[in-house]
């Protein structure tokens, strides 16, 4: 198997996870010091000074993950379903201690409540390599229209 394809196949089996949602089983495929990060404007350059839509690191991931599957949450009250569309994968760049800095485009249908959003982003994974997979240490989300108002966010996209 070819290098791109298995970071093809790990962005598959993610986006896997991510479609049932499966949260517990999503959250393994990070690193310890591994975050999430959704910024609030085209470009940003940090998660710290500005503000984003979302930046997670491991210890809020475990509490938005605990909600999410939480009998009494909210999110129980209505099924969440997801379809991640995943093209474009490009290797940005290798670094010197073996990680990998990958891009890819995805478009992801959400159905909740009744209700359909598409959300369209251009994502930057550094995946660490693992054994004969990898681990994400940081997950960028740029969507395409990060200005615009944004709904809240049931699950990971």
């Amino acid at each position: 198997m070819t290098q791109r394809q298995s970071i093809e196949d790990f962005l598959y089996d993610e986006a896997a996870l991510l479609d049932r949602p499966d949260l517990d089983r999503w959250m393994t495929l990070f690193t310890a010091d591994g975050f999430y990060w959704m910024p609030a404007v085209e470009d940003q350059v940090d998660p710290l000074n500005h503000i984003s839509h979302v930046y997670d690191d491991r210890v809020m991931m475990e509490i938005r993950r605990r909600n999410f599957v939480h009998p009494r949450a909210s999110s129980k009250d209505h099924r969440i379903r997801c379809s991640h569309v995943i093209g474009n994968v490009r290797l940005i760049q290798e670094h010197d201690d073996g990680s990998l800095e990958v891009g890819s485009n995805q478009h992801v249908v959400v159905d909740y409540r009744d209700e359909q959003r598409v959300y369209a982003y251009r994502g930057i994974h550094l995946l660490h390599p693992d054994g004969d997979t990898f681990l994400i240490k940081s997950k960028r989300v740029n969507l395409i229209n990060p200005e615009a108002p944004q709904r809240s966010l049931i699950v990971y996209l």
